[in-house]
């Protein structure tokens, strides 16, 4: 188990009563205070800053790395996943990769047959509560779980979503409900309300890959990024042309889809990383040029790693 993970696991520090302690981070007979757990050092005890930290609450419970720590952290993470469980990791987005969301009172009359089928079938629920005022509903993408089945034996995963935490959570209970291939590891708009980055996932980035089917949102990290072909299920605006898969009463191919190919890809780029066995801390996925250019035959939109 990677040192961050024992860490995580490990119950509260008692909290003593003494006077918080700040120490010199570069006097070599103090604590560095590396990693915090609800503001209070794992090593010491000592009570910490939170400036000098970030939090990973949504990784661990509590967790808090110290900045001047963290590119250690990450680089023993992927260490740790890579000669230990030969897994990359993976960071995949939510809206329009693997689900499609709408508002219930903006389906079209061709699509109101939907509300009651919610519920009845395994790829369409509808999502209400009290913290959310308008109900919902949420198509799964075909090849969803045998997707993320697949990708587990590869990866560990994380979902980097723009929605809120409520909206995540109640979408991953539909897709992972024990939590068998995210965890904790979701990141949401509360810990990133503007642009994506991969300062919030605890890894290297040269063993890191990204689907999403926005490149924009990725300004530092498009090198990582594998875009996918954006599913649309319900109809977009009143004047989308063409009729949307809910109103056709049709779906993306199961056999030859966004998320069937994306697969492929990252099949390849797990096996081009791990061909070779020694030096593995040489390998970065950044590099694999010649996996360039999937093509998603039901839209003929490309499915790239970016260069």
């Amino acid at each position: 188990m990677p040192i961050l993970e024992t860490l995580s696991l490990e119950p509260n520090p008692k909290r003593q009563k003494i006077e918080p302690v700040f120490n010199d981070p570069l006097s070599s007979t103090t604590c560095l205070h590396s990693f915090a757990c609800h503001g209070v050092c794992t090593a010491c005890n000592s009570m910490v800053e939170k400036r000098h930290f970030r939090s990973f609450h949504y990784f661990s419970d509590g967790l808090q790395i110290r900045h001047e720590a963290l590119a250690l952290a990450k680089r023993l993470t992927t260490k740790f996943y890579c000669t230990g469980e030969k897994k990359l990791h993976l960071v995949l987005d939510l809206d329009h990769t693997l689900v499609h969301t709408t508002s219930v009172p903006s389906l079209t009359e061709a699509e109101k047959y939907l509300i009651q089928e919610a519920g009845s079938r395994h790829d369409l629920w509808l999502l209400k509560s009290d913290e959310d005022p308008v109900e919902r509903l949420v198509k799964l993408r075909p090849f969803v779980h045998d997707f993320l089945e697949e990708a587990h034996k590869m990866f560990k995963m994380y979902v980097y979503t723009k929605g809120n935490r409520y909206y995540a959570e109640s979408v991953l209970e539909m897709i992972d409900p024990r939590r068998i291939y995210f965890g904790r590891r979701v990141v949401t708009r509360e810990e990133s309300p503007y642009l994506k980055t991969l300062d919030l996932v605890l890894a290297d980035e040269r063993g890191v890959v990204i689907v999403d089917d926005t490149r924009d949102v990725w300004p530092d990290h498009k090198s990582n990024l594998v875009e996918i072909s954006s599913y649309e299920y319900f109809r977009m605006s009143n004047g989308q042309c063409s009729k949307p898969y809910s109103e056709e009463r049709v779906d993306e191919s199961e056999c030859n889809g966004g998320l069937v190919n994306v697969l492929r890809l990252l099949k390849e780029v797990h096996c081009g990383f791990f061909r070779v066995k020694e030096d593995l801390e040489s390998k970065d996925v950044r590099v694999t040029k010649h996996l360039t250019t999937i093509v998603s035959c039901f839209n003929e939109t490309k499915t790239s790693l970016s260069p």
